[in-house]
């Protein structure tokens, strides 16, 4: 798995090309922990992530710890199995798997592709 951090003002892109599971949990948390303590704002490219488990859900819910500063989540570039996944996930708990805030200025173009002037 290759992330790349981008940081524009406050807010910070990561791009990862890869899936997303337990064994790629740490280094994807790590470097969201890396981010400057000024970005609030963190949006995940996942255009190039074809498959994300249960932790994908541990990684975009999961809690502030207290001595970080709160950020704004969002994903952009969901492909259909993650997309799927996140679904399921807020079906089944809407209010922990908030979708209506991860998703934020998100068009859609079709199932899991964003438009392209995203």
């Amino acid at each position: 798995m290759n992330i790349t951090t981008a940081i524009d003002g406050t807010t910070a892109t990561i791009t990862l090309d890869g899936d997303i599971d337990f064994d790629t949990l740490p280094p994807l948390r790590a470097a969201a922990d890396a981010l400057p303590a000024h970005v609030d704002d963190v949006l995940w490219d996942l255009d190039r992530t074809a498959f994300m488990d249960v932790a994908g859900l541990h990684l975009l819910f999961a809690p502030t710890p207290p001595q970080r500063p709160e950020r704004r989540t969002t994903v952009t570039g969901l492909r259909p199995q993650p997309l799927r996944l996140l679904l399921l996930a807020a079906e089944t708990n809407p209010a922990v798997f908030d979708l209506a805030r991860l998703l934020a200025n998100t068009p859609f173009t079709g199932v899991g592709r964003p438009s392209p002037e995203a």
